[in-house]
């Protein structure tokens, strides 16, 4: 059922009955390394499994099967929320499930995922999912929500290093960190050490340049002895210019980072979206996640970690040029090239 299931996710499938009707479809070729006694299991079978599979068990097999395949990862580690939108179940109380992944920029693979329990939030999940996972080496990035110290921690006693974007649930912090840039800039950063980059971008009718700041100058920071590990500050400046017009947005971050490369700093910053537009967006318009309505028992959490076995598997394929959704069509037409990505 297990292994039905994650080859019908690959080529296509996004339901219980479309995986039930890929099995009658490919029953021949399925039996060629499946013992399949009984046939094909009916669509309310596969959805009665997934349903009692322990949420946490597949979630770690998970883990274990990405840390297996890839090795130790390198290099960017974006942490983020996402909600199912339609997985929620109103006529019994349950509210649509929120999972907190981690995506490896370098490697562009889901290294593992946290459900978040319906009591409380991803402050909670994170720690969690940062315990679960060998970031050893890796600079972490979250948004502002994650800017908390604890989370700080976690992230030190993993042996990792932190971005955090900084916000007003930080507020001493957030002002903190704006003033000193702010003075800095005033006098030309005459009394703030610091290492500058900027980037230029043009296309589809718009400009936008930006411009970074950075500084291991943190004694102007009231609070910064009660962050672990902090050791500098960013500022980036966002100038987008659309029809002749420009707006101008500043945004600020954190980092445990020792070293001085503002570069690598930059395209850190940029790299955190690559979970939004590589992963989030992805399962929402490849594996139409957000109009899934599985939602008994464990059924959504089990099948949001199908489709992210079944995107990492597309993802690490580099023969066909196709994007996602075109490889799942492939896969689903090719025999040939679904055994492929299974055997790479």
């Amino acid at each position: 059922i297990m292994a039905i299931s994650i080859c019908a996710a690959i080529a296509g499938a996004d339901s219980w009955t479309e995986i039930a009707d890929f099995g009658r479809a490919k029953e021949d070729w399925l039996r060629t390394f499946l013992k399949i006694p009984n046939g094909i299991p009916s669509h309310d079978t596969f959805g009665r499994v997934f349903c009692l599979l322990d949420t946490e068990q597949f979630q770690q097999a998970f883990q274990d099967w990405v840390a297996a395949i890839h090795g130790r990862v390198k290099g960017v580690v974006a942490i983020d929320g996402k909600t199912a939108r339609r997985s929620h179940d109103h006529a019994k109380g349950k509210k649509a499930i929120h999972v907190v992944s981690a995506w490896a920029h370098e490697s562009s693979l889901a290294l593992g995922q946290v459900t978040v329990d319906e009591k409380s939030n991803e402050i909670t999940a994170i720690p969690e999912l940062v315990r679960k996972l060998d970031l050893k080496g890796c600079l972490v990035t979250i948004d502002a929500m994650g800017c908390q110290r604890e989370i700080a921690k976690t992230i030190i006693d993993a042996h990792a290093d932190y971005l955090l974007a900084v916000k007003g649930n930080q507020e001493i912090l957030a002002e903190d960190v704006e003033t000193e840039f702010k003075h800095a800039m005033a006098d030309n950063f005459a009394h703030m050490e610091h290492h500058y980059y900027e980037t230029l971008g043009k296309g589809h009718g718009r400009i936008e340049q930006r411009q970074y700041w950075y500084s291991h100058d943190i004694a102007g920071l009231g609070t910064a002895d009660k962050w672990p590990g902090l050791t500098g500050m960013v500022m980036c400046r966002a100038a987008r210019t659309v029809k002749g017009e420009t707006s101008v947005e500043d945004r600020y971050f954190i980092t445990s980072a020792k070293d001085s490369d503002v570069v690598m700093i930059a395209e850190s910053i940029r790299a955190h979206w690559g979970i939004e537009n590589s992963l989030h967006w992805v399962l929402d318009v490849a594996f139409n996640e957000d109009q899934s309505r599985i939602r008994i028992g464990h059924a959504a959490e089990n099948m949001n970690t199908i489709r992210k076995i079944a995107l990492n598997t597309v993802k690490k394929n580099k023969t066909s040029k196709r994007g996602v959704k075109g490889k799942r069509k492939q896969a689903a037409w090719d025999n040939s090239y679904l055994e492929e990505l299974l055997m790479q």
